[in-house]
């Protein structure tokens, strides 16, 4: 169970560790002040509590390279713990 919740949580890892590689800013809007129309239609007037966030350089790539080294190890735990002789 450990094992496939680390390997889950690194695949997240390195799924947002993809989109922040691929986007310069993201746009965060309050979901209570927002209405459909400031999805739907483009030339609608942004939200009032628009924020707009841009990721770090380092961001992307400390998402990659954790995410994998948490896959690498969560692939190597059932051959570390069946080499201790836990019997069962």
């Amino acid at each position: 169970m450990w094992r496939s919740f680390f390997i889950a949580v690194a695949i997240m890892m390195i799924i947002l560790g993809i989109e922040c590689l691929m986007i310069d800013s993201a746009s965060l809007y309050a979901a209570g002040k927002s209405t459909a129309a400031n999805f739907v239609d483009p030339s609608a007037p942004p939200a009032q509590t628009t924020k707009v966030w841009e990721p770090s350089e380092a961001l992307p790539w400390g998402l990659l390279s954790g995410g994998t080294v948490i896959i690498l190890y969560a692939v190597t735990l059932p051959k570390r713990w069946g080499a201790a002789g836990g019997g069962e």
